[in-house]
């Protein structure tokens, strides 16, 4: 009896040992795998990484993942390993079987956190066919035939711009008098109220009023600053990044951030309940495709936070870079003076520095500075890098290449950080035309990429033909970011005074 009550004591320690040393056990056996069993055992990367996705997630929330996997690119080669299932490459030639030809390689299941609403959009969603019905009602919009004959109802968003920075310029060389030192002047937040207007004058037929909202932060800036930020858990698998964001926003609730979002959703559903299924608008397009309203709602929400983020970033990159660089700025201004004189009528991306000031803008503001995730299809990826190395990704892996990487690689770009326009004038080499994917590439690439080059071109221009710039300065050294998805810049500022 006694040895019986013995036994039984120790049963419970013995199997909780039991239990323990096969998680340990299994645990070690799936290191051990990953590590050197793996099929993906022969690309290159850190221990970590072959280990645990943990390495990507972390930096991918700090923002700091692009630069740290340019890091282990120069480490580790082309092809490296960042996840135990994934995959970067840094080497251009891999952009065309990725993302282009054929169609490219299917999104990566985490494109599905950027669902809104329980909604795929044109942009989140990994189905063809969903895509092609919502797609092929708006495309023509984004024609460069339609977009021209909407030049006037842009232009007119960009002289309230124009005014607007006018304005701006008086108060920062006013404050001079009183403090000492000018005002400065938040040129991303001018840039996101033009984008704002633009795409909802041109597309919806009806203004937002960003750049009449003479404030620090328009209206619409916490809404998008929401969905930047989710590009920090952008990576994650969906059920994990929704019981993050679930949480954040019981646990959290932000202010701004919800009056900012009421904004917005009040603005998009006024203008879908009052439109009609015709051509007239995007909204109506999509509604005469047969998507309901509240659908329609969430896929114009979704183009208002790309284009006000990506346009805003682009642009106010810009013109720091404009004031960092006035010889840069004065050679824009003769070659545009020049143009005006000639014919006034002038298609301006007929100028090729204008061209060249706006290309370099899109090489290196970074607006999407991360990888573009795909899936290796069934037959797998066989892939010859640039230094002769064959590597074989089987069907499964996912594979990415980022705009970080490749418009900051000096093989193509000689000093890469540097902002040059010139570099796009003396015959840019194939390759620097290749790597350059600012708007991403191939059937999945930013469909509003017509309306948002347009927009830069058309305020670029006003900017230098009103001489705008005149003595101004750039504040700061560098305009810094957090690498996320959608890149945020950090403390929401790109500053410019003037003298």
């Amino acid at each position: 009896m006694a040895s019986s009550g013995l036994l039984e004591a120790l049963m419970p320690v013995s199997i909780s040992s039991v239990l323990l040393t096969v998680a340990i056990g299994s645990l070690a056996s799936l290191i051990v795998y990953r590590a050197f069993f793996d099929p993906l055992r022969g690309i290159p990367g850190p221990l970590i990484c072959r280990i645990t996705s943990l390495w990507t997630y972390w930096h991918s929330y700090i923002g700091d993942d692009c630069s740290k996997i340019g890091e282990l690119h120069k480490r580790y080669g082309p092809v490296l390993r960042i996840a135990p299932n994934e995959v970067s490459i840094s080497d251009g030639a891999a952009l065309a079987p990725i993302y282009s030809e054929r169609g490219g390689f299917m999104k990566a299941p985490c494109y599905a956190n950027f669902d809104i609403e329980g909604h795929s959009t044109i942009f989140s969603t990994r189905d063809p066919g969903h895509r092609a019905v919502r797609s092929k009602a708006v495309v023509p919009v984004f024609s460069t035939s339609n977009l021209r004959s909407g030049t006037d109802t842009i232009e007119g968003c960009v002289a309230k711009m124009i005014a607007r920075l006018k304005e701006e310029a008086v108060e920062s060389r006013d404050a001079i008098k009183t403090s000492g030192k000018p005002k400065p002047v938040n040129v991303l937040n001018i840039a996101r109220s033009l984008a704002v207007d633009a795409v909802s004058s041109y597309l919806f037929g009806q203004t937002f009023g960003g750049v009449s909202e003479k404030t620090d932060k328009m209206s619409a800036n916490g809404y998008v600053d929401t969905l930047v930020a989710v590009g920090r858990f952008f990576f994650l698998p969906n059920w994990v990044f929704l019981a993050l964001e679930t949480s954040r926003q019981k646990l959290w609730p932000d202010k701004i951030e919800d009056e900012s979002a009421h904004k917005v959703d009040g603005f998009v559903e006024t203008l879908v309940k009052g439109s009609a299924a015709d051509d007239s608008t995007y909204q109506g397009r999509l509604l005469k495709a047969g998507i309901s309203k509240q659908e329609v709602e969430v896929q114009c929400k979704d183009l208002i936070f790309a284009g006000t983020d990506s346009t805003g970033t682009n642009l106010s990159t810009i013109c720091w870079q404009l004031a960092k660089r006035p010889e840069v700025y004065t050679t824009l201004r003769k070659e545009i003076e020049e143009a005006d004189a000639r014919d006034p009528s002038y298609n301006p991306q007929s100028l090729p520095y204008l061209d060249a000031v706006i290309r370099e803008g899109l090489r290196v503001s970074m607006a999407n500075p991360t990888r573009f995730p795909r899936i290796v299809p069934s037959q797998g990826f066989d892939f010859e890098a640039r230094n002769g190395q064959r590597f074989y990704l089987p069907a499964g892996t996912q594979v990415g290449m980022q705009p970080y990487t490749l418009h900051f690689n000096p093989d193509v770009f000689s000093e890469p950080f540097a902002y040059k326009p010139e570099r796009w004038l003396d015959d840019p080499t194939p390759e620097m035309q290749r790597d350059a994917i600012p708007f991403g590439l191939g059937s999945r690439q930013c469909i509003a990429r017509n309306l948002a080059t347009m927009e830069l071109f058309l305020a670029v221009r006003a900017i230098a033909r009103e001489n705008v710039l005149e003595g101004a300065q750039a504040v700061g050294e560098k305009i810094e970011l957090m690498e996320w998805f959608n890149s945020k810049v950090k403390g929401e500022t790109i500053e410019i005074t003037w003298q």
